[in-house]
């Protein structure tokens, strides 16, 4: 079973869009696990309207709070993972899913994406409109599929990166480990970019926390500097 894990807090705008595309998938066993970050805005009201989801309140703060929080109520042996603003191709997990299934040695998998801007906005700012004609490799949480065992040999979610990179930081954890890992080469990931949006952007917080990861990774280079790389 792949369970898909959703974060979201405060984001009734796009989330109905959004869980369309996940509970509309084609593979025949999977669950999805949303979990709401305290949510003020009536989000939790249009979770509540899909039977199937399970519904989990966020007793922390935070992106990677809340992976850890839907990780732990999870019960699938894969995990993808999925935003409030997001969209998946109804073929998404069962694409993946069979890609994983014909590498058992596959630890974790990701896709290609593809930026959309919101009809009616501007790019936020910092935001690289190159990005919109591309489709580079997704090393983001939304283009994610990966074993459970990947997070019970490398741990979860570093919740000092707050309030993003946190991402980031797990990839660079996971290679430095040397995980097994490949990419899809289909887009399976529309990413949406709005105003509210903090993906490819150069705010400085953004920045800080990228140096951090990077730094950390380079400390674990040198701790162990034999390690095979992935």
């Amino acid at each position: 079973m792949v369970s898909v894990i959703l974060a979201v807090r405060n984001g009734r705008r796009y989330l109905r869009e959004a869980l369309d595309s996940v509970v509309g998938q084609d593979y025949p066993d999977f669950e999805v696990v949303v979990v709401d970050g305290q949510s003020t805005d009536g989000t939790a009201a249009i979770i509540r309207s899909y039977p199937a989801i399970r519904y989990v309140w966020q007793e922390g703060r935070g992106i990677a709070d809340a992976w850890n929080t839907g990780i732990a109520a999870a019960y699938g042996d894969l995990l993808a993972f999925m935003s409030c603003d997001d969209l998946w191709p109804s073929h998404k997990l069962s694409r993946q899913a069979a890609f994983m299934a014909e590498r058992p040695s596959l630890q974790y998998s990701v896709t290609l994406m593809r930026f959309f801007l919101q009809e009616g906005q501007a790019p936020p700012p910092g935001f690289r409109r190159e990005l919109l004609a591309g489709e580079p490799v997704g090393l983001c949480m939304e283009a994610l599929m990966a074993r459970r065992s990947v997070f019970d040999h490398i741990g979860g979610f570093d919740t000092a990166f707050y309030p993003c990179s946190e991402d980031t930081d797990w990839f660079a954890r996971a290679i430095d480990a040397g995980v097994e890992m490949a990419v899809l080469r289909e887009v399976l990931l529309e990413k949406r970019i709005h105003s509210e949006s903090t993906v490819a952007t150069g705010g400085s917080e953004v920045n800080n926390l990228l140096l951090r990861a990077l730094r950390a990774s380079i400390a674990r280079k040198r701790t162990h500097p034999t390690q095979e790389q992935g």
